[in-house]
């Protein structure tokens, strides 16, 4: 069996985290509670984010803007 690591700090594989996840584990503190992946250096949080299914970041839109902000509240003070 070829064991994937995860967290290299504590020796944790893949299929360990996945175990955890069908377990119910949702979150990576959740994981980390688990089996101690993700507290020790940090470097596996974002591998464990992505076998949760949190990989992907959601992107920030810039707000629509319809006047100057600042002064309508302003305005609305006076």
């Amino acid at each position: 069996m070829n064991r994937v690591y995860v967290c290299s700090c504590f020796g944790v594989t893949e299929q360990q985290v996945k175990q955890h996840v069908e377990n119910g584990a949702c979150t990576p503190r959740q994981v980390a509670s688990a089996c101690k992946a993700g507290t020790d250096c940090g470097s596996c949080v974002r591998r464990i984010q992505a076998l949760l299914g949190r990989g992907a970041v959601p992107r920030r839109e810039p707000a629509v803007q319809k006047g100057p902000v600042l002064a309508a509240a302003l305005d609305e003070a006076a």
